[in-house]
């Protein structure tokens, strides 16, 4: 059986951000400035673009997606088998793979790493959802590893493509999660970890003697680039400036505050929606309040998602027309459930007897329809997207209050279930996602209750026939929506900021980005 996925390339500039004019030059160094630090270096423990730009350089995985077509493509696994009923995967590893600390490549060390993320705790809720169901993994002869599901998942092949299964050492993988998260890990990837200074930078090296890339990569052996040095500047106006200025020379997280200002000088901007989960407000759904449907309701219907986009957001931002951003497989339009309606979002506050106070913040047997929504400093946008959200709640009587945390809390927030509403999203190029989100059988970050939505996100995992699973993905969609669990608001775009002397700085199909390519010249 061959098992793939559908993406629909979006955006512009995805190739070579520098024209690709000149001839491919080796050596330099690129430094790449981004808004957050999510105080971990271990590519299976994070979750947060900002590090993800720089972890995605040290592993490789055993497969590539491409983000033109979605087509899952060989990487560190030359070929594999996938049963008819989407239970086992057999995977055959490239010979002569090694990691850098010199140990090589096996079938044992892969399963190792498969072996052991169940056991990394809050920050790989990622990769734990990819591998929940595993019944075994076996190492059957050195260059053969088979993973057995004890149900059809049809959403692993893509599983393996991403950072979270990454392949990392034996011995980091013997290293407990917290030493793996302020020491780093070893990989095989074309690009090692050589310096990290919490909150400040993150500097790799080239690995020299790499010989195992990507399919998709256009460039055979050694990367280009001999180090890349990832600088923390939390201000996105000081990091365009640097960028104008030729200080550095890649940004990320540009808004549209400064898209004029690097527009016409030595810069091109390069964007790609991000698939998966969009931004929006997700519920803690036990919460006295949020545990009322018409509640939830209100607050979407309350939410002007096109002025969110146009305001806040880079050039060319859709508004959310559903759970699941545009740019992911089996993605439905539910643009009529998404309306914006401020005289709908009252009349279901009025009749769940929510009446309007002195202040126009409504009120119900004495309590204040009053929520804080936690958010994290690690994007631009986020402050002012939430500012504005603030002010259209008010409008139909719903307060909200917002409150800043460092992007190194968020799993603690939400293990702990501490938080009314959580601002955020999860990219990754498969509707399984939604599973990752929303289903009461994982980590339900949301406390979503139970209900149909659990039966229905494992059938679309189980799904082995296209069609069927896209059907199935399309039911979920609707009921995460209509129930409100979360209120989407707006796609993620990524929008990079890229010095027109950098080339071939690609996005990948989660819209994060592969340097192993790039040049500067």
């Amino acid at each position: 059986m061959t098992t793939g996925v559908l993406l629909t390339a979006c955006g512009s500039d995805t190739g070579d951000s520098g024209g690709g004019g000149g001839r491919h030059r080796s050596g330099g160094t690129l430094t790449f400035a981004v808004g957050s630090d999510a105080g971990c270096v271990d590519p299976q423990q994070v979750a947060s673009n900002d590090t993800i730009y720089s972890l995605r350089q040290v592993v490789d995985s055993l497969t590539d997606q491409d983000p033109k077509t979605g087509r899952i493509v060989p990487w560190l696994a030359k070929s594999w088998d996938v049963s008819p009923d989407a239970t086992t995967f057999t995977f055959h590893l490239r010979p002569g793979v090694t990691f850098s600390d010199g140990s090589p490549l096996t079938a044992q060390v892969v399963k190792d790493n498969f072996d052991a993320v169940p056991k990394l705790g809050a920050l790989a809720t990622l990769a734990q959802g990819y591998l929940s169901g595993v019944q075994s993994t076996t190492a059957v002869d050195p260059t053969t590893v088979r993973v057995k599901f004890t149900a059809p998942n049809a959403q692993f092949l893509q599983a393996t493509a991403t950072h979270s299964l990454g392949i990392e050492s034996s011995a980091s993988v013997r290293k407990s999660p917290q030493d793996r998260c302020s020491q780093g890990v070893v990989g095989s990837g074309p690009f090692v970890l050589k310096q990290y200074v919490q909150n400040q930078s993150i500097t790799l090296a080239k690995r020299t003697g790499y010989q195992w890339g990507s399919s998709l990569w256009t460039k055979k052996g050694e990367a280009y680039l001999d180090q890349l040095v990832f600088k923390v500047v939390p201000e996105a106006g000081v990091r365009a400036g640097s960028l104008r200025s030729g200080q550095v020379d890649a940004i990320g997280s540009v808004g549209r505050a400064d898209e004029a200002t690097l527009k016409g000088g030595p810069v091109s901007l390069q964007r790609r929606a991000n698939p998966g989960v969009v931004f929006g407000l997700g519920f803690n759904n036990s919460r006295p309040i949020l545990e009322d449907a018409t509640v939830r309701q209100a607050i979407g219907y309350a939410v002007d998602r096109q002025q969110v986009a146009a305001t806040v957001f880079p050039t060319g931002t859709r508004p959310a027309t559903s759970v699941l951003a545009h740019t992911t497989p089996d993605y439905a339009d539910l643009t009529a459930d998404l309306a914006h309606d401020v005289a709908k979002a009252g009349a279901l506050l009025d009749s769940a007897g929510w009446k309007p106070g002195q202040d126009g913040i409504r009120t119900r047997n004495g309590t204040r329809l009053s929520l804080t929504v936690k958010w994290f400093a690690n994007a631009a946008t986020n402050q002012p997207a939430l500012e504005l959200i603030q002010q259209q709640l008010k409008a139909a009587g719903i307060e909200l209050v917002l409150k800043e945390l460092q992007i190194s809390q968020i799993a603690q927030v939400q293990q702990s279930g501490d938080f009314d509403a959580l601002w955020g999203n999860l990219t990754r190029a498969d509707p399984d996602i939604l599973r990752t989100s929303y289903s009461t059988k994982l980590a339900n970050t949301y406390r979503v209750p139970s209900s149909p939505l659990d039966a229905v996100l494992d059938q679309q995992a189980a799904a082995t026939d296209a069609d069927q699973r896209a059907q199935l993905v399309a039911q979920a969609q609707t009921l995460i929506v209509r129930n409100a669990y979360t209120v989407p608001v707006v796609e993620l775009q990524t929008q990079l900021g890229v010095s027109k002397k950098v080339h071939h700085l690609d996005f990948d199909a989660s819209s994060r980005i592969q340097l192993h390519d790039t040049w500067i010249g």
